[in-house]
């Protein structure tokens, strides 16, 4: 049977750490498959931490209620025996957020023999924002890249990757995200999102607290890393702030609203158009309305105006809220063709399914290897 391997920053926690989300779907869907995987993340990673200075030990363990067979093995990155963990593995891939130590040593273990396919899954900006700082990680050994958009893959095409450079989006996970139909909605608005770094604070007032506070909607958020004047502001435009929400729950979060919001982070938006946040594929997921604030949607993953609605200024998003909060029929619209969006192109079955072409292409057909093993 066909194994596989993941490096990343962590599965156990999704604080502040969206790319658990999407990696979470991969691994469960390759092991609904048949695939045998193993998962490793550093045991001191900051998400981790942080998330267990926030909710204790018990937040920490939340994720096994949720994807009890996710399987996990937490390292020491100092001392870790790489030639080990991967003996008899098919397929490698290293996410970019991987201590570079690490990275290094896998591609090591590759250039000299390691008989497997080595992929490098990168989810950021950094390529374009900070190309130096990437150009310090060592992939010479790797033989690939998927890169969640097709403006970064074109990044690494002009650093020399050529045909071995593979775009490859996040999705929803399925299992987990999906319409909770029995729940009533309690409020007009959710938005699940973190405060970060100011990388769209001007954003978040001009398309999320303005519009919510001049219509007067019953609105909750979630999310962590609000300053202290983020979070006045919220207060002072009678929004309910909750802090830090379990991507797991989200589905339920966004079932108890009528409608929620995608704010692009400017970086993405400006440098790497084409790539939205995982929230907007979890929330058409979720059959939820949605309106977003500007992103050119240059690959065509969805269609603006039917799959959601684009708010192209403040103004015209609070019209386009109004007019939700005052439409059943086209909030049901659009929560049905975004749904159902979802299910046909952006799941993570979608993309197991584009990994194992991948590999195919690159000469490592473990689809072939896992059909051999069956019979």
């Amino acid at each position: 049977m066909a194994t596989v391997a993941l490096f990343c920053h962590s599965l156990r926690s999704d604080w502040n750490h969206g790319n658990a989300h999407f990696l979470r779907g991969v691994v469960g869907e390759l092991q609904h498959r048949g695939y045998l995987v193993r998962a490793f993340e550093p045991e001191n990673g900051w998400s981790a931490q942080n998330l267990a200075a926030d909710g204790g030990r018990a937040a920490l363990d939340a994720w096994r209620r949720v994807y009890p067979h996710l399987p996990v093995t937490v390292y020491d990155p100092g001392g870790f025996d790489v030639e080990r963990a991967l003996d008899g593995i098919d397929l490698v891939l290293v996410h970019e957020w991987t201590d570079p130590v690490v990275v290094t040593q896998v591609a090591a273990l590759r250039r000299t023999g390691g008989n497997f396919l080595l992929l490098f899954h990168d989810t950021h900006h950094r390529m374009v924002s900070a190309p130096d700082e990437m150009a310090r990680l060592d992939l010479d050994g790797f033989d690939g890249v998927l890169a969640f958009g097709e403006t970064l893959r074109e990044a690494y095409r002009r650093r020399g990757w050529g045909q071995q450079v593979f775009t490859w989006h996040e999705a929803a996970d399925l299992r987990v995200f999906g319409p909770r139909l029995d729940q009533v909605p309690e409020r007009d608005l959710v938005w699940i999102g973190n405060w970060a770094d100011d990388e769209r604070a001007a954003e978040l007032r001009e398309f999320l607290i303005e519009p919510i506070a001049a219509l007067g909607l019953s609105a909750r958020i979630h999310g962590v890393r609000y300053p202290a004047a983020a979070r006045a502001a919220l207060a002072e435009s009678g929004i309910a702030y909750t802090g830090y929400l379990p991507n797991f729950a989200v589905p339920e979060a966004f079932a108890a609203a009528r409608m929620t919001l995608h704010v692009p982070r400017r970086p993405y938006a400006r440098m790497l158009p084409g790539i939205p946040t995982i929230r907007m594929f979890e929330a058409l997921a979720c059959g939820i309305p949605l309106v977003s604030a500007p992103w050119h949607d240059c690959e065509n993953l969805f269609t603006a105006g039917e799959d959601y609605l684009v708010a192209r200024n403040g103004d015209e998003m609070r019209r386009l809220l109004a007019g939700l909060c005052r439409d059943p029929a086209q909030r049901a619209e659009l929560a049905a063709r975004g749904q159902a969006v979802i299910a046909a192109r952006h799941s993570c079955a979608n993309r197991v399914d584009e990994l194992l072409g991948i590999c195919a292409a690159l000469g490592r057909d473990i689809r072939e290897a896992k059909t051999m093993a069956l019979t």
